[in-house]
């Protein structure tokens, strides 16, 4: 769950240019093996971050097992640390309006990266929106992203922070979560992860038309209430 509060606003992050994090200029390619659906390593893209790390908390945060393995899910709540995985948006939609009427907005986790209402809801135009699958994942993205750059070196550390950024246990056992789930990946994701030797690219726009064609979600995508 991502309960970091960001002071940063969405700009801030979009205009920035790349970080050279060892005096080299060079962007890592992503591997060419690695399982990675598209649309993760676009929202990757956009803010910097290595496609691999965004899907992996994707997978700790979200991910159920469908017939074609185990995939991060985007109707998924968790409710004061229960959670709950709903067969549509609309459903999701529904429940977490429930729920508001009971829990505080800080004990509520929203979406297929699980970010929290209360300590980042400021990312959303509207609970619904906080639902669809590429607004919640850029959320997550920008939260990952300032989790490195507060510590840069190691975006597992970084998974650490976006999870519980005071650290301590439970961020080293979310690390070791995350790590898991990285290695069901191409080996040469952890790389990416671990290696401070690296910058991203600028961010750049994504239309919605390339979107449409890159929602590679392993999910049915004939699910109803998107």
């Amino acid at each position: 769950m991502a309960n970091r509060r960001i002071l940063t606003v969405s700009a801030f992050l979009m205009a920035e240019a790349a970080v050279v994090f060892s005096g080299h200029a060079t962007t890592k390619p992503l591997s060419a093996g690695c399982p990675v659906p598209e649309g993760y390593r676009r929202v990757a893209e956009e803010y910097g971050v290595p496609a691999e790390a965004l899907y992996s908390v994707s997978l700790a945060e979200s991910s159920r097992r469908l017939p074609q393995g185990e995939r991060p899910w985007p109707w998924t709540l968790n409710v004061a640390g229960k959670g709950y995985r709903y067969a549509t948006r609309e459903e999701a939609y529904q429940a977490l309006l429930g729920f508001m009427r009971h829990h505080p907005l800080r004990r509520i986790d929203v979406g297929i990266a699980q970010v929290n209402l209360g300590w980042n809801g400021a990312f959303f135009h509207s609970y619904r929106e906080a639902l669809e699958p590429y607004t919640n994942l850029r959320a997550a993205a920008q939260i990952l992203r300032h989790c490195y750059e507060m510590n840069p070196g190691s975006w597992l550390q970084a998974a650490g922070c976006y999870h519980h950024p005071a650290g301590g246990k439970p961020a080293r056992t979310y690390r070791a979560i995350v790590q898991r789930k990285l290695a069901t990946l191409d080996a040469a994701a952890s790389d990416s992860l671990t290696s401070s030797h690296f910058s991203y690219p600028v961010p750049t726009v994504v239309s919605p038309a390339t979107e449409e064609t890159a929602l590679l979600w392993a999910e049915p995508q004939t699910l109803g209430g998107q």
